[in-house]
């Protein structure tokens, strides 16, 4: 009798879990982060709440009541769980299914998504970014933790975990098991564009401007005696760099960098911006604002108001301003010092 030179073989795939019903941002979320990694890409997804259907898959994420990496079990919400990032100072919020996927396997998508190994520099900052801009307010969100212990001034209900809720059926609309699961996996591939939205943002345009900022800073001494001013040969993301290198290498307090100029354009003749440094990467508020008289003048009349040739505009707030050259941005952040 022979044999078939061809053995079928059924296809190996590894299982997600979590609960079935209405559905969160966070168990979106970290399903669509556990397929981005080796083990987990391929992997078939149940939805579920019977401990005997849960018990033999892979990996479960917000159901369960168990929390033990080396089972793979990832569940929040049992009596005594207290487990937070506890990595850059972040042990302030305790995590959401969410965080404790990212906890566990963020290092390993950022260094893939990057094409890097897992120790490298790069991954180790933005595994702390990526928490502190995204995944930090999806913990919060989830285990009820409000932004602010004062009453707020305004709502927000466009953030991603509100975006999340509104995906599940409607009080008044059917809702069965297959509803549910259909939704549940548009609300994972939101959730999961987002992520890498962010991610890639974060890789390929953020860390990158942290050379330019850093040069900018150290040589700020060539560009006004004060130090108080900077200068960026392009315009990129600075804020959050500044904070963070500002302590590195403008360790005296008496002299914060109060202004930055950067064009407008990479195009020859550009105009030139100047922008006020805030009192931290979130605030509106101003270590110095640009001088009252000049704020809502323009072209002319705040070339006449300020003394210097060529202006364009300053803010009504008087966060920022702009001028034809970089000369006139640079002369307007001298006279910005001493006002």
């Amino acid at each position: 009798m022979s044999t078939s030179p061809i053995a079928k073989k059924m296809k190996s795939t590894k299982v997600i879990g979590t609960h079935s019903g209405t559905f969160h941002c966070d168990e979106a979320l970290a399903v669509f982060m556990l397929r981005l990694t080796d083990e987990f890409k391929d992997a078939d997804l149940v939805r579920t709440r019977d401990p005997a259907k849960l018990e033999p898959l892979d990996i479960v994420v917000d159901v369960g009541g168990v929390y033990s990496p080396e089972k793979h079990r990832y569940d929040h919400h049992q009596r005594g769980f207290e487990e937070v990032f506890g990595n850059g100072g972040f042990d302030k919020i305790k995590l959401s299914s969410a965080g404790l996927v990212y906890k566990h396997f963020g290092k390993e998508i950022i260094a893939k998504r990057l094409g890097t190994n897992i120790d490298d520099e790069k991954v180790q900052t933005l595994w702390f970014t990526l928490y502190s801009e995204m995944i930090e307010s999806v913990d919060g969100i989830d285990n009820g933790v409000n932004i602010s212990s004062s009453p707020v001034a305004y709502a927000q209900r466009t953030d991603l975990s509100s975006r999340v809720k509104r995906l599940n059926p409607n009080w008044n609309e059917e809702a069965t098991d297959a509803i549910y699961d259909e939704k549940f996996t548009h609300a994972s591939k939101i959730t999961g564009e987002e992520f890498l939205s962010q991610l890639d943002y974060f890789a390929f345009a953020w860390l990158p401007a942290r050379d330019i900022v850093k040069e900018a800073m150290e040589k700020r001494f060539e560009v006004d005696p004060s130090g108080q001013i900077v200068v960026f040969d392009k315009s990129c993301p600075w804020k959050d760099h500044l904070f963070t290198l500002e302590p590195t290498v403008s360790p005296s307090s008496s002299s914060p960098i109060l202004y930055v100029l950067y064009p407008e354009s990479d195009a020859p003749g550009s105009k030139w911006r100047i922008q006020c440094v805030p009192e931290s990467p979130d605030s509106f508020k101003n270590r110095k604002s640009l001088p009252e008289p000049w704020c809502g003048m323009r072209d002319d009349k705040l070339s006449e108001v300020s003394g210097i040739p060529g202006g364009t505009f300053v803010h009504a707030s008087g966060f920022t301003g702009g001028n034809a050259t970089f000369e006139g941005t640079k002369e307007m952040a001298k006279k910005a010092l001493s006002f």
